[in-house]
């Protein structure tokens, strides 16, 4: 059993910055082996790829929405994977969810196997 658990989301004016972070947790779960992915769902709209980064934290992908405004990085000493997200917007509104699969070395925007219950991020203009 993989537990990931979400914090850091909040109510940030337009132009500020939020730090999210995932802890990761199981009795088997080594979290080292595994690629890390943030996703967020706005009301009424699908779930989309945000960012994800792999095992070891050299790689890492952006969707076109957030590149040059959010950065993923990850601690696997602490079994945690972060999400910095700056010049905020109001179209960032959303619950944002971490995610995780065995790193395989395969796209990084699907086929996660466990995820989070999400943290709310709310950007008012």
């Amino acid at each position: 059993q993989v537990q990931l658990v979400e914090s850091g989301g909040g109510l940030v004016q337009a132009g500020g910055s939020l730090r999210l972070s995932c802890a990761a947790s199981g009795r088997t779960f080594t979290f080292s082996m595994y690629a890390m992915g943030w996703f967020r769902r706005a009301p009424e709209k699908e779930r989309e790829f945000v960012a994800g980064i792999n095992w070891t934290g050299t790689s890492t992908y952006y969707a076109d929405s957030v590149k040059g405004r959010f950065t993923i990085s990850r601690d696997n000493a602490k079994n945690t994977v972060y999400l910095q997200m700056n010049s905020l917007k109001p179209e960032d509104t959303a619950v944002y969810y971490c995610a995780a699969k065995p790193d395989y070395g395969l796209a990084f925007q699907k086929d996660y196997n466990y995820w989070g219950q999400g943290t709310q991020v709310t950007v008012s203009s």
